[in-house]
């Protein structure tokens, strides 16, 4: 026990000494000043009272049904009934009735019905309090106008006055100060300093020990709320159960501790829930934090909003707030990522500064540390990512790669061999074509000379898809349960034309066609044959010209010769004009 409660003890101590020595004089001044005490001895009053001892009920007159043992026992009762006094001075002043007095000067003062008081100078003072029960060496000791108070053990209650009603204190200094209502203490020193504090209940040696103005307050166990609302405000509807569950509690509302040393260096934070053993352990400023497990948010200081169930997560946090972690360590190592989330054993356990970051499934984002972002939803899912953010990771042992950033990966590749997804067949949208590799990686096959290297022409290589045999074809019911008739080419056959023009399985085996570099190789002979049909063309062109032309100087040649047979038929002309030919008579004989 610390100064504070020795130096507390020793005041009592000094406190009883005072009482004793004050009694003593009270009692030989009354005795000295008092009229003659006769000895009773046997029935007195109607003769249904009874009475053994020096001045016993000596001054009874319509009172009955009463019994009194011990010197000034029921001394100065005239009328109460039903009262039973077993010890010195016990009862002495009353004229209630019905009340039970064991002890010297227990119930010395009361003139209250229905009190119980066993034990020295128990219920001392009081007067007109009723329903009161107290057990033990100055118990109720202060008590005067209070009822339904039961206070059980050394000192229970000592102090409650006439505020304080409908208290029950059990063990030693239980409730010793108190002086409010409806307050339970069961354990040595348990609400010892309470004062104006209601409605609280301590089980444990020095439970709410320190509390003063608090209320609402529940304690069990050892030194629960033991600092609990030693100011002047504060330290309200505080549930601690365990041993130092909320040892250090001042001035925050509202939490529960559930287990030994759970919340136990909270000294001002509200809203918080830890059980388990050390739950929130190291806990002084952080609210609304949630620890569910040994060791959960152990050291855990000022952060807040943080949800950890299970042994050991979120144990290294000390400030970041909004965390969520489900499962044996995880976020074990967390101490200034926010907004995480991660739900399994191990998962992001060695995170250290990394934010929004989401891991469900065992070991997910293991040895992720400064990452942000991050979602792995699967057992090892992304669990080789460390410093990269914003990647996807989904599926059991899609690890993803360290260092990696802006990355998803669904599925791990050789284990799933389909993929559904709906919104995607008979939807209509724009954009480039979607090719997948081997290694099961999604892009556009891009064109730019960025991402190239030994560019060369074509040239005669693309001649080999001459030599393809474009078949129909169907494919089977377990492919396409349609059975649609379908165009297009063998693999296989490709293969042995050009193997650059197919794509394999992970096994090597072939799958598919290159479809997009046969369309490429298709364009390069097409322009092969456009670049020899544009040589004809023009070839053509030239000797449809140079015709023309001939046909040109043949029309001038003609043009000519008729213009020379036009002239020689003028001259022949001319000549037979000028030279007639001699004529020839036949002679008919």
């Amino acid at each position: 026990m610390n100064n504070s409660k020795i130096n507390f003890r020793n005041r009592i101590d000094r406190a009883h000494v005072r009482a004793v020595f004050v009694s003593i004089a009270i009692a030989l001044v009354c005795f000295a000043l008092s009229p003659a005490v006769l000895a009773q001895d046997g029935a007195v009053g109607d003769g249904t009272s009874t009475a053994e001892g020096t001045g016993a009920l000596g001054h009874l007159t319509s009172g009955n049904t009463d019994t009194a043992m011990g010197n000034l026992a029921l001394g100065t009762v005239t009328t109460g009934s039903g009262n039973t006094a077993m010890g010195g001075k016990a009862l002495y002043s009353t004229n209630g009735s019905f009340n039970t007095a064991t002890g010297y000067g227990a119930l010395y003062n009361s003139t209250a019905d229905g009190d119980t008081a066993n034990g020295f100078k128990a219920l001392l003072n009081n007067t007109i309090g009723t329903q009161n029960t107290a057990v033990g060496f100055e118990a109720l000791f202060n008590n005067t106008g209070s009822g339904s108070n039961t206070a059980v053990g050394y000192q229970a209650l000592f102090s409650n006055s006439n505020g304080g009603g409908s208290n029950v204190a059990v063990g030693d200094n239980a409730l010793y100060s108190n002086t409010a209502t409806f307050n339970t203490a069961l354990g040595s020193g348990s609400l010892t300093t309470n004062i104006t504090g209601t409605n609280n209940t301590a089980v444990g040696a020095d439970a709410l020990s320190q509390n003063i103005a608090g209320s609402n307050n529940t304690a069990t166990g050892v030194d629960a709320l033991y600092e609990n609302s030693t100011g002047s405000s504060g330290g309200n509807d505080n549930t601690a159960t365990g041993v130092q569950a909320l040892w250090l509690n001042n001035s925050g509302s509202q939490n529960t501790a559930v287990g030994s040393n759970a919340l136990r260096g909270n000294t001002s934070a509200n809203f918080n829930t830890a059980i388990g053993f050390d739950a929130l352990y190291n806990n002084d400023s952080g609210s609304g934090n949630t620890a569910s497990g040994l060791n959960a948010l152990f050291k855990n200081v000022s952060g807040a909003s943080n949800t950890a169930n299970g042994v050991d997560a979120l144990y290294s946090n000390v400030s970041s707030g909004n965390n969520t972690a489900a499962g044996y360590a995880a976020l074990y190592s967390n101490t200034g990522g926010h907004n995480n989330t991660a739900n399994g054993v191990d998962a992001l356990v060695n995170n250290t500064n990394g934010s929004g970051n989401i891991a469900d499934g065992a070991d997910a984002l293991f040895a992720n540390t400064s990452g942000s972002n991050n979602t792995a939803v699967g057992f090892n899912a992304g669990n080789k990512l460390t410093t990269g953010s914003n990647n996807i990771d989904i599926g059991a042992n899609v690890s993803g790669v360290a260092g990696e950033a802006n990355t998803i990966r669904v599925g791990k590749q050789g284990t799933q061999h389909a993929t559904f997804i709906a919104g995607i067949f008979g939807t209509t949208v724009s954009g480039s074509t979607v090719v997948v590799n081997s290694s099961g990686r999604l892009g556009v096959a891009s064109s730019s000379a960025r991402f190239k290297k030994a560019i060369k022409p074509m040239d005669k290589a693309s001649e080999a898809i001459l030599a393809l045999k474009p078949v129909r074809f169907r494919y089977k019911e377990e492919i396409d349960p349609e059975v649609i008739p379908q165009f297009g080419l063998i693999a296989e056959e490709v293969e042995k034309v050009n193997p650059d023009l197919v794509g394999r399985d992970e096994n090597g085996k072939v799958m598919t066609v290159r479809y997009d570099a046969v369309n490429a190789m298709l364009l390069n002979e097409f322009l092969k044959e456009h670049r020899k049909v544009e040589e004809q063309t023009r070839q053509i062109q030239e000797q449809e010209a140079t015709i023309t032309q001939l046909k040109k100087g043949i029309e001038t040649v003609v043009a000519h010769l008729k213009e020379q047979d036009s002239k020689i038929e003028k001259v022949n002309a001319q000549f037979e004009l000028a030279n007639p030919k001699p004529k020839v008579v036949l002679n008919s004989q």
